[in-house]
């Protein structure tokens, strides 16, 4: 039996809203293009230079504003970051759902590599705290809530990743009590990065953006290279950066936490899309069974191409 499924966060549904904020705007959508369709829905409209990007899970609104206010202070102090859109500076509500508007950034060679995550991550996690008040790490916090918004999730998967969360909690709980909290992306990975026409190199998605073990950041790339591939890409990192995080007495708390993010992730799409289901479930599998060499697929590379 599963739990959910009430298929709220198709694609047709983000079309339509795209669609809807579009003309409150102003603008043309012709050539409107779907980006990405995991956790958000984001569209890019090249002749209006705008990026839609629309939440497709309800817990998850408060990011959307998080997100926005961390924008604006990243402008101010012209961080390695993307841009709020001039015509929309604040989230837009479009019936229960909620967007941003973002700066269209043009495809620009080269395209971005692991060594400039290096680099941009040593910028950012220099930046000081923000004047804005933001989350601390909470990977079982934000585990819980996708959870939460289940749809299409059997009890048994539902109860081991809840299993799973009463686990890893305390192991949280400690580090953060022996941490100095650092501003930390939350998802960095070359995917998160663009680089501008001027031919700087700066970040994006900022929803799991918090303060924490500076770690994290560079824990993604190292899980990433286990489980998606792409051989030498932690050793050009942790050179990038000048520090290897697999040597870090937290590595294994990081990995196991990196990776319940990547299989939670999910959990709210499930009854939207059957190739994120099956990859969803080839995932929780391999926890399931402690297979920690088995390969995924990136659910970005598992999206339809967009409706027009």
């Amino acid at each position: 039996m599963s739990v959910g499924a009430t298929g709220r966060f198709t694609e047709e549904a983000m079309t339509q809203a795209m669609r809807q904020i579009a003309a409150r705007l102003a603008v043309p959508t012709d050539d409107a293009r779907l980006l990405q369709l995991t956790n958000n829905a984001v569209f890019a409209l090249p002749k209006a230079g705008l990026v839609v990007r629309i939440a497709r899970t309800h817990r998850l609104h408060d990011r959307v504003a998080k997100v926005s206010d961390l924008a604006r202070w990243f402008a101010a102090i012209d961080a390695p970051s993307i841009r709020l859109a001039p015509v929309a500076q604040e989230p837009m509500v479009v019936g229960s759902l909620l967007a941003s508007v973002w700066a269209y950034v043009p495809p620009t060679l080269p395209a971005p590599t692991v060594e400039d995550l290096g680099e941009v991550l040593r910028e950012f996690h220099s930046l000081p705290a923000p004047p804005i008040a933001l989350p601390e790490w909470d990977p079982i916090g934000d585990a819980r809530r996708r959870l939460a918004d289940a749809e299409g999730i059997r009890h048994d998967e539902h109860d081991f990743l809840s299993q799973w969360c009463d686990r890893l909690e305390p192991q949280v709980t400690a580090l953060m009590r022996q941490t100095s909290p650092r501003l930390v992306h939350g998802d960095a990975h070359v995917g998160n990065l663009l680089r501008e026409p001027s031919g700087r190199v700066v970040m994006c998605d900022f929803d799991a953006t918090c303060l924490g073990p500076w770690q994290v950041d560079l824990a993604a790339v190292a899980v990433g290279e286990v489980r998606f591939g792409g051989v030498g890409n932690h050793a050009r990192l942790a050179a990038a950066y000048g520090f290897d995080v697999t040597t870090d007495p937290c590595w294994p708390l990081l990995r196991e936490a990196r990776e319940l993010k990547m299989i939670a992730a999910a959990v709210p799409l499930l009854a939207s899309s059957s190739a994120v289901a099956a990859e969803f479930y080839r995932r929780i599998r391999s926890a399931q069974t402690k297979d920690h060499e088995a390969r995924w697929r990136p659910f970005a590379d598992l999206q339809t191409p967009a409706r027009r």
